[in-house]
């Protein structure tokens, strides 16, 4: 709760900024690992591209769902004026005459469709009204109604595309919710080698610093040493040298901040009026993850199950869709209703007749030379394919799931070892500077601590980063929180109101 309130009010503050650059000032802010990962995750551009491939994934849901529903549609020719010469044949003779056309077709329908996922058909009831207007005719104006009409068509062998995708589409819209779990996954996993790098040179760069103080402070000790004749000059040089070489250290680490830091602060979506400062993250927690529930978590929350099987309804898919267009094909259409005409709008409606309308069409190819039957072939053995793939897949991911538990389990070891390294490390130094204010030991030793000193912070770091990622690029693959206890999720419906 307490970094959202702080993420809040940053995104606050750079709001306030960008309304007038010229009153901009520099932002500082000192933050933690997990407030750089919900802050790129609220704000980020890679949080943005997350979001919109998620809406279109809702929406091509929803475009399926609106199949399955009843709908409303009201079409009409407006105006269809005709004034042409025609050709009609005398009956008798044969011969063929010009006459004058010259009428205005008016139309007006009202419908209600229903797809039928489990048949494939369309069922319709609508009512109807057609004028025909002409202009050379003792009785100019003819009305047709239909007042209530009901219609089917069924293919009887053909591909049912909306059986297919009532199995498809939920499956496809749940994998899109997985997806974007993954991508903000994702996000953090970025984040985390940026956050790291950055603190690292952070980190360096404050080391550098305070090593070039306390070599300043030991050399004009030192000096004045060699003065008296206590030490050597050898000794003096080294310092000196010792010296020089942090303060060069020192503006490469300067440089190398100002890089990392840019490259943070740009994918978090962070502006140059924004200075942070990173906290070193405490020692990760001790816990080990169980490869058998970390599998078992991916199988179930990640989209890589249901990756494959869409993969293999697809294909199986593509095998039906090629059987069903080989061969005969068959189309039924039925329509039963009322109908009347009239030259009023009256009579068009006054005692309607009944009319049905029942249709079979017929297609059956007589030789296609074996091209129905190839693509059917096609489709199986790609089909067999496609199952031999998905075999390879889970035994690489079940692989990669047991390497990755194994490392992170590791890196918990290794995290507490390069701390208690750290630790007396820094406590060896402090020994070695006191020691050598005292006299007791020369500058090479001292040299020698401080080295392992920086080693052992920078090996910490690393080690920490490490764990980090390793935990993290786990929670991507099951999308589970091992630390919480509970399955990642994200509010879909505020998103999609959004």
């Amino acid at each position: 709760m307490m970094i959202r309130l702080r993420s809040t009010f940053i995104a606050f503050a750079l709001l306030i900024i960008s309304w007038d650059n010229s009153y901009a000032q520099k932002i500082k802010l000192r933050i933690s690992l997990e407030e750089a990962i919900e802050i790129a995750k609220d704000q980020s551009p890679s949080a943005l591209v997350a979001k919109h491939n998620f809406l279109a994934s809702y929406w091509q849901f929803r475009a399926f769902r609106a199949q399955l529903l009843p709908s409303l549609n009201l079409s009409a020719t407006l105006g269809n004026y005709n004034r042409s010469l025609v050709p009609l044949q005398n009956s008798e003779t044969g011969e063929i005459n010009y006459v004058a056309n010259n009428n205005l077709k008016n139309s007006l329908s009202l419908s209600i469709d229903q797809n039928i996922a489990l048949t494939g058909g369309r069922i319709s009831l609508f009512t109807s009204l057609y004028r025909l207007d002409q202009f050379n005719s003792e009785t100019p104006a003819m009305y047709n109604s239909q007042p209530l009409n009901i219609t089917y068509i069924q293919p009887l062998r053909t591909y049912n595309n909306l059986k297919w995708d009532k199995v498809t589409e939920p499956k496809r819209y749940e994998r899109a919710k997985r997806r974007y779990l993954e991508q903000m996954e994702n996000i953090t996993g970025n984040v985390i080698p940026l956050y790291f790098d950055v603190l690292q040179a952070q980190q360096r760069l404050a080391m550098s610093s305070k090593n070039y103080d306390n070599t300043v402070s030991l050399y004009k000790l030192t000096k004045e040493r060699f003065e008296r004749g206590m030490v050597s000059k050898n000794d003096v040089l080294q310092l000196e040298l010792r010296m020089i070489n942090e303060n060069l250290s020192i503006n490469d680490h300067k440089l190398t901040l100002d890089m990392r830091m840019l490259r943070l602060k740009t994918f978090m979506g962070y502006n140059e009026h924004v200075e942070l400062e990173l906290e070193v993250p405490d020692s990760g927690p001790e816990i080990t993850l169980n490869f058998d529930e970390v599998l078992d978590k991916a199988y179930k929350n990640s989209s890589f199950l249901l990756d494959n099987e869409l993969n293999l309804l697809s294909a199986e898919q593509e095998v039906e869709r090629n059987r069903a267009n080989t061969g005969i094909q068959a189309n039924l259409n039925a329509q039963f209703g009322l109908t009347q005409q009239g030259d009023e709008l009256g009579t068009a409606y006054s005692n309607p007749m009944d009319q049905q309308i029942i249709s079979l069409g017929l297609r059956l190819p007589i030789i296609d030379w074996g091209l129905g039957k190839g693509r059917v072939k096609m489709a199986r053995s790609r089909q067999e394919l496609i199952k031999a793939q998905v075999d390879q897949e889970f035994n690489e991911f079940k692989q990669n799931v047991f390497i990755k538990v194994i490392q992170f389990n590791n890196q918990v070891e290794q995290c507490n070892l390069s701390s208690r390294a750290d630790s007396i490390a820094r406590e060896r130094y402090e020994n070695a500077r006191q020691r050598f204010l005292d006299g007791t030991i020369g500058v090479t030793e001292l040299n020698n601590a401080q080295n392992e000193k920086d080693q052992a912070s920078n090996r910490y770091i690393n080690d920490l980063g490490n764990f980090w990622q390793y935990y993290f690029n786990i929670r991507r693959m099951s999308l589970y929180d091992y630390l919480k206890r509970e399955d990642l999720s994200a509010e879909f419906d505020k998103m999609v109101d959004n």
